[in-house]
């Protein structure tokens, strides 16, 4: 399992602990790898939505995905803490509703789960917490909003809305969240808030001054080539390789190169020979 949730939250960079180390992953493969890269937290984020399900935003991904996807994660064991993402709408609904959503999650295996939004999602977040399920808030710019900020747009460059970012975060401290997602703000708002609350925040495009980072495991590893946000650090172009390793497989099979002798199975000679008697040809 990693990391607990009560073991993250006194994670804070300005008291000698080291920065937090988060990647998203969807699926059995890419949890086993973020695993052995050492990484503290895999957030099974609805980020899914684009990256894996084709979607332009992540506003189409349901509870049953985020289920489906979460449990391929946890089959695979991984030494980290596992967050489930409660997509767009799951948290939107009655109190018993959201629980019960919330609830799906952890049974699929997320070790916690994370939902957007500051001070008016604080109901949601208590009754969550009352039913003894650890929640990891978002704040800035949040994706399952994307319609309501008018794009995918940096907050918090005005000094009041900054103000209100530093209000949200100790809110959402208040109300239990162990940690808190900054995403999409600028340096300086980033530090205020991690300075402002004793839970750890995780920053993606928030700048250097947060208490650990998250990337998308398809932009850091060069698997996503559409949309390459400024944030972005790309440590692999597995992209790249990944077609050039299936042309050269196709110009294999296309000459006759793919499978060689070594890449196929045998009969025995004597089996060889009665099925030459029998149909005249043998492998």
């Amino acid at each position: 399992m990693g990391l607990s949730a009560p073991s993250i939250s006194s994670v804070k960079v300005r008291n000698g602990a080291d920065p937090l180390v988060m990647v998203t992953a969807y699926d059995a493969p890419g949890a086993r790898i973020a695993s052995a890269a050492g990484a503290d937290i895999i957030l099974v984020g609805d980020s899914v939505a684009m990256v894996v399900l084709g979607y332009d935003d992540t506003l189409q991904v349901t509870v049953d995905d985020m289920v489906h996807h979460i449990a391929a994660v946890a089959r695979a064991k991984p030494n980290c803490h596992i967050v489930g993402d409660l997509p767009w709408m799951s948290y939107h609904v009655s109190p018993e509703d959201t629980v019960r959503n919330a609830a799906a999650l952890m049974r699929a295996g997320a070790h916690s789960v994370k939902l957007e939004g500051g001070r008016k999602r604080l109901p949601m977040i208590e009754k969550i917490i009352d039913a003894e399920i650890p929640v990891m808030g978002h704040i800035g710019l949040t994706p399952q909003s994307v319609h309501a900020m008018g794009g995918f747009k940096v907050q918090g460059r005005q000094a009041e809305q900054a103000r209100k970012l530093v209000q949200a975060a100790k809110s959402l401290e208040h109300a239990g969240c162990y940690a808190l997602v900054l995403e999409g703000v600028p340096v300086r708002v980033a530090q205020a808030v991690t300075e402002a609350v004793s839970i750890p925040t995780i920053g993606i495009g928030a700048g250097p001054h947060t208490d650990g980072q998250v990337l998308v495991y398809h932009d850091l590893l060069g698997l996503e080539d559409r949309m390459i946000p400024k944030f972005v650090r790309r440590y692999a172009d597995l992209n790249s390789a990944s077609v050039e390793a299936i042309q050269a497989f196709a110009s294999d099979v296309r000459s006759g190169a793919f499978p060689d002798e070594c890449e196929s199975y045998h009969m025995a000679d004597d089996q060889a020979a009665e099925l030459l008697g029998l149909y005249g040809h043998t492998d």
